[in-house]
């Protein structure tokens, strides 16, 4: 997830004061890290320089606070501007994964504790979708019973206000922080809650809600949440493009048509239907369910298995069976000027359909997962099929 405007501002003054190695006209981005627990008293700094001739570098120090501090970089050659913000946002990513924050104290901020980590308190987890073929797509569409929305881009989060402060859960139940504009957007709205959607930069686009003012809403069918959250964020007098975005809804076959041409004319990622009477049941049901997704392009998450040929690495699924079996979907040739991810990681993959029982067809590399999919989410079953 890239990182807050705030966070920025406040790492590039830290950065700025605690060390003269680079000026600030080639400094494109950076920040510094704490962490202190014991003894231990832990600095670290990250950041993304123009190189000399062309392309862009991103440097890394580390020692103890006030000491000598080593340095290092992550591309040996200069990469693109977009390469390096991923392996920026993916080293700031495994830094407050053990525990290091941007506050000076070394103390998580905004409530968080590391991402994927759960504190003493019942962990949230979200209610989750299976995908829809376009066969099924038209059946939901006709159907005034199915409510349809567009599916952002973006990370899944749970945000939660209660009275020790505000703070998120992602999708697997591990408390995060939240952007300074969520924040004080969600602090504004004065009463505790807990609020379901999409995380996408600064704005959160909220479509469920679990609890507001102390009232648990999950054993109410969805239409009525949707009218409490439309209550609760409709009585916030917000800015012209709020931190907090209520998710539209259409009912009509008419309407859910034209809804989905435009979302299509934008190139939006696609569209959720959801069940209107359903109560909120969180996980995935093993199939069907009262939340589905229809995604416009074919991607899926793949576990990298190996190395290719040339610039290329083998792809693996996983099938249902009991234990499941890794099945091999291909290679994917990585873009020469992006790094070759190991053995173990999990990467995005653009395809125009799957042969069943064999490859994909077409892959294009999208990048590393850097959100909490595992390598247990890698499955078949988010494969689109040629037709037959």
């Amino acid at each position: 997830m890239p990182l807050t405007n705030a966070g920025r501002r406040s790492a590039n003054t830290s950065t700025n004061s605690e060390t003269n190695t680079t000026t600030q006209t080639h400094m494109i981005d950076s920040i510094t890290l704490y962490f202190r627990e014991g003894s231990s008293d832990k600095v670290y700094q990250a950041g993304i320089e123009a190189a000399a001739g062309s392309g862009y570098n991103v440097t890394f120090a580390y020692g103890r606070r006030g000491a000598a501090m080593k340095a290092g970089t992550k591309t040996p050659e200069p990469v693109s501007l977009a390469e390096a913000r991923e392996i920026y946002e993916r080293l700031v990513r495994e830094k407050t994964a053990k525990g290091y924050t941007p506050g000076a104290d070394g103390t998580p901020y905004g409530g968080a504790t590391p991402a994927g980590q759960t504190t003493g308190t019942p962990r949230l987890l979200p209610q989750l979708l299976n995908v829809v073929n376009e066969a099924a797509l038209e059946t939901l569409i006709a159907s005034p019973h199915w409510w349809m929305q567009e599916k952002h881009d973006g990370r899944r989060l749970m945000v939660v206000a209660d009275s020790s402060g505000n703070y998120g859960y992602n999708k697997l139940g591990g408390t995060v922080a939240l952007s300074s504009p969520i924040d004080r957007a969600v602090e504004a709205l004065g009463v505790p809650c807990i609020l379901d959607g999409e995380d996408v930069g600064d704005t959160f686009h909220v479509f469920d809600a679990l609890e507001i003012g102390g009232r648990d809403l999950r054993g109410l069918p969805y239409v009525e949440r949707y009218k409490a959250l439309g209550d609760l964020i409709g009585l916030h007098e917000a800015p012209l493009h709020p931190p907090l975005q209520l998710v539209g809804t259409h009912d009509q076959p008419g309407r859910k048509r034209l809804f989905l041409g435009a979302l299509r004319g934008r190139n939006a990622e696609g569209v959720v239907f959801k069940d209107p009477d359903a109560l909120y049941v969180p996980g995935r049901p093993n199939s069907g369910g009262a939340q589905l997704k229809f995604k416009f392009v074919a991607t899926a998450s793949c576990l990298v298995t190996g190395k290719g040929r040339k610039q290329s690495v083998a792809l693996g699924l996983w099938d249902d069976s009991n234990p499941p079996a890794l099945h091999d979907v291909g290679n994917v040739t990585i873009p020469p000027n992006r790094l070759v991810p190991a053995a173990g990681e999990i990467v995005e993959v653009r395809y125009l359909y799957a042969y069943r029982g064999g490859s994909l067809f077409q892959p294009v590399y999208l990048g590393i997962r850097t959100d909490e999919v595992l390598p247990a989410d890698c499955t078949l079953a988010q494969l689109k099929y040629k037709a037959e």
